[in-house]
């Protein structure tokens, strides 16, 4: 959620002028529907600012090193529903910016997400990955969304021929257990997988938010690609032992909320308060009593955007991208000049004395609150049953 300018002034400028789509105690209003398609309709040729050259690997599948999540392009955090046509607009243009990593899941809609994503990318399905989730108990006739988890294998088949019906494809590139549940052995998920592997339906899987064990137990079956989890220099938990562990099995990273949703590129301020329905006014890192201290991070962000001619979302995301080479981040948006800035974060670098200055300058900052709700966070870090 970010802009492509690499002057910082004016993708601080664009970033305020987000600020609108959030509902503040003044009671801002929010800009129309027709404005703001006028504004995002078309792109500037790509540009190496703006394009994503390199690539990564996830295990042994090649992705760009920034992809795209299309998590909102059904509804965004602020509850608006964004235009269609300009969301299949944006994941265009970011194909013709160099990016090939594309994520959805099966619960974004819950299903509209995966059709937008499918309506999209038919003139170039076969030079992209698209990557789903399933893993949410979600009724398959109605699309209700149902108590808890459901990875039963016959309902993980299912759901799979489903998704491949919306995505408008043969084959998904890679699938992802969305939250691990707590009721069905891994091993059985991953047989189910594995069954669909063999047919050509899914070319390789991981696991999102999971239990270290869990991990372990599934990657003995059958290798790993991927681990999705939120990561960010507002967020850094995987530090700790999921990316060691993705490092020591050879396992890729995706990092989810890379950009703190939108916290990062200096899109909130200490008086901003949310919408009704927007998840953000529920995490308490963004609480009345936690921006202000939180809000130091965005201000070292800028220091060094100032410092690199950069934005503060592309200091972010080139931080995370130096980190490791197996991390790869999918900053999600519903604005082409947020999407092309997020690409120019690629060509953003630190050498090593920078990175040894920018992390001790980060270690001095306590991050205060929680990332979650917590009726989110409790399906996190969650172990399988075990194998009878």
């Amino acid at each position: 959620m970010n802009d492509s300018s690499n002057n910082p002034t004016v993708g601080l400028n664009r970033r305020d002028l987000l600020k609108t789509g959030l509902i503040l105690a003044g009671g801002a209003l929010l800009p129309t529907g027709a404005a703001m398609a006028a504004a995002e309709t078309t792109a500037p040729p790509p540009a190496a600012k703006d394009k994503v050259s390199t690539r990564r690997k996830l295990g042994k599948l090649e992705v760009s090193s920034v992809g795209l999540g299309v998590q909102n392009m059904s509804r965004k955090y602020t509850t608006e529903v964004p235009n269609r046509a300009e969301m299949h607009n944006i994941i265009r243009n970011a194909y013709d910016h160099g990016v090939t990593l594309f994520d959805a899941a099966e619960a974004y809609g819950p299903w509209e997400v995966e059709r937008i994503l499918g309506e999209a990318v038919g003139p170039f399905r076969n030079k992209i990955v698209i990557e789903t989730k399933f893993g949410w108990n979600i009724d398959q006739k109605t699309g209700q969304r149902l108590p808890g988890l459901n990875s039963r294998p016959d309902h993980v088949k299912l759901v799979v021929e489903n998704m491949l019906k919306r995505l408008r494809t043969d084959r998904i590139d890679l699938l992802y257990q969305h939250r691990v549940d707590p009721a069905v052995p891994i091993e059985d998920v991953v047989g189910a997988i594995q069954d669909l592997i063999k047919q050509g339906k899914v070319l390789h899987y991981g696991l999102s938010e999971p239990g270290l064990k869990t991990v372990r137990r599934a990657h003995a079956v059958h290798p790993v690609t991927a681990i999705q989890n939120e990561y960010s220099l507002l967020w850094r938990g995987p530090e700790a032992e999921v990316i060691p562990l993705c490092q020591e099995l050879g396992i890729g990273f995706v990092a989810w909320s890379p950009l703190g949703v939108g916290f990062l590129t200096g899109a909130i301020d200490a008086q901003t308060r949310f919408a009704p329905g927007d998840i953000r006014g529920g995490e308490s890192r963004f609480s009345p009593e936690n921006l202000p201290a939180n809000l130091a991070l965005v201000e070292l962000l800028k220091t060094w955007g100032t410092r690199k001619s950069a934005t503060p979302g592309q200091i972010s995301l080139a931080w995370m991208l130096a980190q490791k080479p197996f991390i790869v981040p999918i900053p999600g948006t519903t604005q082409m000049a947020h999407m092309l800035e997020n690409n120019g974060a690629d060509s953003v670098r630190f050498t090593a004395d920078e990175l040894k200055q920018f992390n001790a300058e980060v270690a001095k900052i306590q991050v205060k609150g929680e990332r979650l709700p917590q009726m989110v966070l409790q399906f996190s870090g969650v172990e399988a049953a075990p194998k009878a």
